[in-house]
């Protein structure tokens, strides 16, 4: 729009006084001031003695800046104007501002090339690219959502995302008033990122060195634009938009970045972030299809070796581009096959120059050391592999990588630590492995690019090159093959390997026998692995490598025979589980570096006294369980383990009560053990017992088995922080408290009785009526979530009713073959003193929010779950099988508005037997049976509704 003077001056009008005043934001001009100043005063442009309008509408202010400073310079105003995308053409026009004055930014063809927009084009495209791009769409228009970041790796299609959002945004008019795009460059800096923000406002940054002064100078030039959003493309560091002079605020300015790191999301603090995925299988093959062009006839033969190269790519929009590009237009079967080798030994020229420069730039910007070689040790798995963290972080800090801590459990909060780094960058891939415990994966190409890197500084070799003897060279620093195929490694494999560090091939389920002479000349060999495989002795060679940290042989189901392990005084971790060792290793007491231990007690049923002493380094020590399926606990004395005060996690059984006793006795501020498991008392096998402490999770487990109470009442009966204990056939325990010290276990979580005859009660009455209540949030009980009573012939009762506070995190509570069970939770009035009869606490309810299950089985004599009425929010399961007595379920249910019954929301099934005890049970409310009907299933597994159905067609037909 172009304004003649006259036109201008019907913006201005005088006051009383003869001053003119500009209509929009009221100032006031000194007598005379000219037309001209006043537009200066509208243009937006500073240094030109004029205040500066913020009032202005857009096109008074466009007309004024053309009136003052030229048409020729229109594009510097607005960023419709500063980038103009001809998209017939992909021809991109940038024009450039020139500098007010010496010593000021001046903008120039390099920062125009620098901060180009992409131009529109169809190179990504697919089902999440378009939900991703229509969820940043509706995040523009959230007035609640100011920034908002968009990550992923290399090359995934981040600023393809981005760009088709600022293309549609630019032919949609209202939305933003400006939107400016800006490409971070590598070396970034506050002054750069200014410098190109001016640049694109059409702006002069004063030559002042204070970034403050020109932060201040930016946000008055943004607040001029009214609303706008700013895509910063590519950003590497967090910053303050403050302080750069980026007024991010509510009808302000929006921001949208692209960024490889998640990090970066969180510190720029946005408040929704996207993950740009690679691509699914059909899309990247369309994708390659598309890139590759139509107009190519090609072979089924040659189609199959494509899709090969594209699932090569992994995903990966920019790898799949690449290939597609540097194959167009070939059709010879003999050229793609020798693409597809090269492509898999990372040796094709595009691959090398375009994709992984790109790839390696995440891997550059990581500043630790530790956390590159962390980030190469992983490409020592196979490709797509689930990497085990727990495994990951053990080889770290067996090769040194994770170093200078003192605390095992710290050293592996610092390998996830770094872990959770490498995956925020987009270097690994949150996953899980066979076990379904947490892990890391690698992409194929980021593999690929750490292969690369490893060859150039620290030689690698993995998988089946390791058959061919050739390839053995002298400078391989680490070998890998993980899940191999091989039988033996025979005499005449001998390699000279000087500074091998490294040897895994564990999950080699077929290798049996390895060569004397395979260890020969390995001498600098750290780290061993050879676990999950089928020898069954390991060769003597192994006794002169004199530098291993780490020997590891667990799942080794075959092996029985170790050598002498007195030349290994540098290794730091042993792990002999799941053998059939015949012995346990010889000359163990030397090994006085050993940090963590774990072995069978092979045929000795307990621990070679006088070797523990000498591990006082020990952090883990574990005697593993299972021999060939058997249960076989491996007897250890209390003194000996006393003396091991570094211990952090300990698993062991202590035949005999004192030794459990005297261990606990020796525990002081300075032992630092925080996972354990202990098996205390004489053993007899069988399995179920034992099925809470092997895979209930928690961390600190107690099992007693098999013994007499005759200990001093004195002595420390548990550790207090117990987590999990579970009780078999202590024949004279009348409750638990004869067992534990009830007041200060008050982390114990899981409790299972069996077969204790003489136990009457959870808690006697005597103990109860005695002992101060702690308040619920920290009491007896208050962490306990799942209960298990099986086989007490003596028990009657569990829980009394002033215990039911304490117990909001209770999730199940199960009591089967107890057949003198009157009462779940008790209310007998000499239970304790001042305690309700049954009468009066009937009208009570009592909120049990995470009781998820109830299961009651042969309790001929139960009469009671509970007097009071239990309201139970998460009910899932409701188990009672031949239980007669009990004529009441005291489970009250929800309510809805309009008055009417409705079943726990989480409830799945109701399991019953016999029949005829559901149709006689009572309930609190007359409809709660009918309500409940849907999810009874009868012992024969039919529901009870279904069977009702069919009566009735019956009766009808």
């Amino acid at each position: 729009m172009v304004l003649s003077d006259d036109q201008f001056q019907a913006y201005v009008e005088e006051n009383d006084v003869g001053k003119k005043k500009c209509k929009f934001c009221g100032h006031l001009f000194a007598f005379r001031t000219s037309i001209s100043r006043i537009k200066w005063h509208w243009s937006g442009t500073k240094g030109h003695g004029a205040a500066i309008c913020r009032e202005v509408p857009k096109d008074v202010q466009e007309a004024a800046f053309l009136a003052m400073e030229g048409v020729n310079k229109k594009c510097r105003i607005r960023a419709d104007w500063l980038i103009n995308v001809d998209n017939k053409t992909d021809r991109l026009v940038k024009p450039v501002a020139e500098a007010s004055s010496s010593g000021g930014h001046t903008p120039n063809k390099s920062d125009a090339r620098e901060n180009a927009v992409p131009t529109s084009s169809s190179e990504v495209a697919g089902k999440a690219f378009e939900e991703n791009k229509d969820a940043i769409l509706s995040w523009l228009m959230n007035d609640e959502v100011l920034r908002i970041g968009i990550y992923g790796m290399g090359g995934v299609g981040k600023t393809s995302l981005v760009k088709h959002v600022y293309h549609q945004l630019r032919k949609t008019s209202g939305t933003f008033h400006h939107v400016y795009w800006i490409t971070i460059p590598q070396d970034f800096s506050i002054c750069k990122l200014q410098n190109l923000i001016a640049t694109c406002l059409g702006i002069h940054l004063s030559n002042e060195d204070d970034e403050i002064l020109r932060a201040q100078e930016l946000s008055e030039a943004f607040v001029m634009k009214w609303q706008h959003l700013l895509i910063l493309d590519n950003l590497w560091d967090t910053f303050d938009p403050e302080k750069v002079g980026i007024p991010v605020q509510e009808k302000g300015c929006k921001l949208i970045l692209t960024t490889r790191s998640l990090k970066v999301c969180r510190g720029m603090g946005c408040l929704q972030k996207i993950k740009v995925e690679p691509l699914p299988w059909e899309e990247a093959w369309t994708l390659f299809r598309e890139r590759f062009t139509h107009d190519v006839v090609i072979s089924p033969e040659v189609e199959q070796i494509a899709k090969s190269v594209t699932r090569k790519c992994a995903g990966l929009p920019l790898g799949i581009i690449t290939m597609a590009e540097s194959m167009r237009g070939v059709s010879d079967l003999h050229e793609w096959r020798n693409t597809l080798e090269k492509l898999k030994k990372s040796k094709v020229r595009d691959m090398k120059d375009k994709v992984f420069p790109s790839l390696r730039f995440s891997y550059d910007q990581l500043g630790d050391l530790a956390q590159q070689q962390c980030f190469l040790y992983c490409a020592l798995f196979p490709e797509d592999y689930g990497i085990s963290r727990e495994d990951l972080i053990g080889y770290l800090i067996d090769e040194g990588i994770i170093e200078g801590i003192d605390s095992r459990q710290a050293e592996f909060d610092e390998g996830h630590t770094m872990l959770n780094e490498l995956e925020n960058v987009c270097l690994l891939e949150s996953s899980n492995d066979y076990n379904g415990y947490r892990a890391v994966r690698m992409h194929g190409l980021i593999r690929d690019m750490a292969c690369q890197i490893l060859q150039m500084s620290s030689p690698i070799m993995v998988g089946e090159e390791l058959r061919d003897v050739d390839k053995w060279k002298e400078v391989l620093t680490r070998v890998s093959w993980i899940n191999g195929k091989f039988k033996e490694i025979p005499s005449s494999h001998s390699p000279r390997c000087p500074i091998l560090s490294t040897l895994l091939l564990p999950y080699n389920y077929t290798l049996r026998f390895i060569a004397y002479s395979f260890f020969k000349h390995l001498n600098k060999l750290k780290v061993l692995d050879l676990s999950k495989t089928n020898i069954e002795l390991l060769p003597d060679s192994v006794s002169d490598l004199e530098n291993l940290s780490a020997l590891l042989l667990n799942g080794c189901e075959r092996l029985r025979h170790v050598p002498s392990l007195k030349k290994l005084r540098l290794l730091k971790r042993l792990d002999l589980s799941d053998t059939v060792l015949v012995d346990v290793p010889q000359d163990m007491e030397w090994l006085s570096n050993l940090r963590y231990l774990k072995l069978n007690g092979c045929s000795q049923k307990e621990f070679p006294p006088g070797i523990l002493p000498q591990l006082y380094r020990l952090q883990f020590f574990a005697l593993d369980d299972w021999v060939q399926g058997q249960y076989a606990p491996v007897t250890v004395e209390g003194k000996e383990v006393a003396c091991l005060r570094k211990l952090e996690t300990l698993e062991c059984h202590f035949e005999c009560f004192s030794d459990f006793i005297g261990y606990l006795k020796s525990w002081d501020g300075t032992l630092s053990l925080s996972t354990y498991k202990f098996l205390v008392g004489q053993w007899n096998d069988n399995k179920d017992y034992l099925r809470v402490l092997e895979f209930s999770g928690r961390s600190r487990k107690v099992c007693i088995c098999n013994f007499n109470i005759n200990w001093n009442r004195s002595s420390p009966f548990f550790p207090c922080d117990i987590q999990e204990l579970l009780i078999l056939r202590c024949t004279d325990a009348g409750s638990l408290c004869d067992v534990l010290s009830i007041q200060y276990a008050i982390e114990l979580e899981c409790i299972e009785i069996q077969l204790c005859d003489r136990m009457e009660s959870l808690l006697s009455s005597s103990w109860f009526c005695s002992a101060p209540l702690p308040l619920p949030s920290d009491g007896i009980f208050s962490h306990l979530k799942d209960f298990h009573c099986y086989g007490c012939s003596s028990m009657k009762k569990l829980f009394p009713l002033a215990l039911l506070r304490n117990l909001a995190n209770l999730e199940m509570i199960s009591v089967e073959e107890c057949h003198k069970m009157e009462e779940i939770i008790a209310t007998r009035v000499d239970w304790v003193v001042g305690e309700e009869s049954s009468s009066s606490c009937s009208s009570r309810e009592f909120d049990l929010p995470n009781l998820r299950r109830l299961n009651f089985v042969y309790l001929p004599k139960l009469k009671s779950i509970c007097c009071a009425k239990l309201i139970c929010g998460s009910l899932q399961k409701i188990r009672v099988r031949d239980c007669p007595k009990l004529k009441r379920i005291p489970i009250c249910l929800p309510v809805l508005d309009n008055g009417q019954l409705c079943p726990p929301p989480s409830l799945e099934e109701i399991d019953v037997d016999p029949k005829e005890w559901w149709e006689s049970v009572e309930w609190d409310h007359p409809n709660t049976k009918d309500v409940l009907l849907p999810f009874v299933v009868l012992g024969d597994s039919s529901r009870v509704s279904d069977c009702l159905k069919k009566m009735k067609t019956k009766e009808e037909t």
